[in-house]
């Protein structure tokens, strides 16, 4: 590693370090605060997270669940797993949603609109294979998920 590598590492670090963005459900009683930059984020068009939201897609940032944290009100977060594949947390006071853990995979999604300091840049669509509601937005169309978590990275035209 060169000089130069180690001091754009160190800045890496430090912008990363810098990024802290907190967020709560509807009646506020449920604050979350995340430490670094999302992985990813995007919508997904799936059955279960339109059925969920009663929305026809719904808005996602991904971030490394080591990087996300209930900061107060954690006792009224409620769980449900259907699938198995995500458990859907939400505040049991009034019913907001607020975060997805997906088990086994270190990440978290939490619904863009709960970090209101985020600035939403979506990447593409997932699952709209599913879709009810098209949508022209020139962002990449899923069929389902990318191949490197075991979708099948397929891509759908507008």
């Amino acid at each position: 590693m060169t000089d130069e590598d180690e001091t754009s590492a160190d800045h890496q670090a430090i912008c990363m370090a810098a990024v802290v963005m907190t967020g709560a459900c509807f009646c506020n009683v449920v604050n979350i605060r995340v430490s670094a930059a999302p992985v990813e984020m995007g919508y997904c068009h799936c059955n279960s997270c339109r059925i969920y939201s009663g929305a026809p897609f719904v808005t996602y940032a991904l971030f490394a669940e080591d990087q996300v944290t209930v900061s107060h009100g954690a006792e009224l977060l409620g769980l449900f797993n259907k699938t198995g594949i995500s458990a859907r947390r939400f505040c049991t006071r009034w019913g907001c949603h607020v975060m997805t853990e997906h088990p086994g995979t270190g990440f978290i999604d939490i619904h863009a609109p709960v970090l209101q300091e985020l600035h939403f840049r979506p990447v593409w669509h997932l699952n709209y294979a599913e879709a009810v509601l098209p949508v022209r937005d020139g962002l990449p169309k899923l069929k389902d998920f990318p191949a490197n978590i075991g979708g099948s990275g397929q891509t759908l035209a507008e």
